[in-house]
């Protein structure tokens, strides 16, 4: 493993996030990626700077292993594996030593994965070194709601993201805003019904909309220090029930309060490579609260390519070149992947909307080095798109607080430490 201008990383998983990992390697290293995935998707096709490979049965670890070992194989230089996809994180650090003899696999031991991706122990562990986190209470799929000492509306999201990924039921969705006893009781019997025996997370919902969300994201090198961190506002996210929390826009920043925080739970952890963490900032008080821990880079990671701070030239360093990139101040970008009129629409707050006239937009699938006009079209297509979904799944009668919660009014002066 010598010509590491050759790298030739492997990407599990076809939709923006994997794009926007190809991208990062081809804007670094200029080298072409191959990206596998399940079905063909419009996110990596008719694209220059990627490979695309279908494989239907890439959920099955044997059949995943078998195909990074073939293309390792004829690869022009280090093989990388990589996704923004739980399971196949897991599933790469699980079989870690059937690859690691034709492939870098950058992710944690799957002991301490399992650790962080267990909902329950991560609530266990931001109480126990004091790192603010929602109030939680934890029940089983197919159990009774019992008492709740927590106040409706409920946050409801499952405990094993693996396991959910592989139920499937009418109304599923990636998280569950409850509003009701009757309602959490619906739930559970259904995924129990389908076969989630696994925990449920029951957290008490902080209110706001979705301007109220924070990421950041972590790289922690091999011995365990936090070499990065970086996140932003997120000022819209996705509804549809399939990608429901995902970032549509985000103005990143310094998040001053939410670093300190990480760099606690990641070196508290023993943490190694990318951790991405969602957060959400309690308007009545400014504080930040973790939500989850996601051990890989999110989809919305193109933000920090935009921002500066190229996932791919960690990766490198750490793994196969030794050469850290410079430490910079990072560069204040709008992520985004709705028309800019969209988003105006639903951010109310008038500094914030002049902010975002002011901001250098970024777009991950929009790559002036990967021009070709069947892409180009599907990609503003899609852009488009997107207000269609926000008026069926999210209605812009209903941006702002859920009903039921009482309008806090402006956020108190601690939103600085946050914003």
């Amino acid at each position: 493993m010598t010509n590491l201008a050759a790298v030739h990383p492997v990407i599990l998983g076809g939709d923006a996030g994997a794009y926007s990992l190809a991208r990062a390697f081809h804007e670094g290293y200029g080298v072409r990626s191959t990206v596998v995935s399940i079905v063909p998707t419009p996110n990596v096709a008719h694209s220059n700077i990627i490979e695309n490979v279908v494989e239907p049965r890439l959920d099955d670890p044997a059949v995943m292993v078998e195909l990074i070992r073939r293309i390792a194989a004829t690869a022009p230089g280090p093989v990388i594996a990589l996704t923004c996809v739980d399971w196949y994180v897991r599933a790469l650090s699980e079989h870690r030593d059937r690859l690691e003899d034709v492939a870098v696999v950058p992710y944690a031991p799957v002991d301490l994965l399992d650790h962080v991706m267990d909902k329950q122990r991560f609530s266990k562990l931001c109480h126990e070194i004091g790192v603010p986190h929602p109030r939680t209470e934890v029940r089983a799929g197919g159990d009774p709601v019992g008492d709740l000492d927590l106040r409706y509306p409920l946050i409801a999201k499952p405990g094993d993201n693996t396991a959910w990924h592989h139920t499937k039921f009418h109304g599923k969705a990636k998280v569950h805003l409850v509003q009701d006893r009757a309602e959490l009781s619906m739930l559970l019997r259904a995924a129990g019904d389908a076969g989630y025996r696994r925990p449920m997370i029951i957290q008490e919902y902080i209110p706001g909309d979705d301007s109220q969300m924070r990421i950041m994201t972590t790289y922690s090198d091999r011995t365990g220090a936090m070499r990065m961190a970086w996140g932003g506002r997120v000022l819209l996210e996705e509804h549809t029930p399939g990608t429901l929390g995902n970032p549509a826009a985000i103005l990143t920043g310094r998040l001053p309060q939410l670093e300190a925080d990480t760099r606690r739970l990641v070196e508290h952890l023993g943490w190694t490579g990318f951790a991405n963490f969602d957060v959400k900032v309690d308007p009545r008080t400014g504080v930040g609260h973790f939500l989850e821990l996601n051990p890989r880079t999110g989809r919305s990671n193109f933000y920090l390519t935009a921002s500066g701070l190229n996932p791919a030239t960690y990766w490198m360093a750490d793994h196969l070149s030794a050469d850290w990139p410079k430490a910079i101040e990072p560069l204040e970008v709008l992520y985004r992947i709705i028309p800019g009129f969209l988003l105006e629409k639903y951010v109310q707050d008038k500094s914030m909307r002049a902010a975002l006239r002011r901001a250098h937009v970024v777009h991950p699938l929009k790559y002036k080095r990967d021009l070709s006009p069947r892409r180009d079209a599907w990609v503003r297509l899609a852009e488009l798109n997107q207000v269609r979904k926000f008026s069926r799944f999210h209605p812009l009668q209903e941006a702002g607080p859920v009903p039921g919660q009482p309008d806090t009014g402006p956020l108190p002066s601690a939103e600085c430490e946050v914003a």
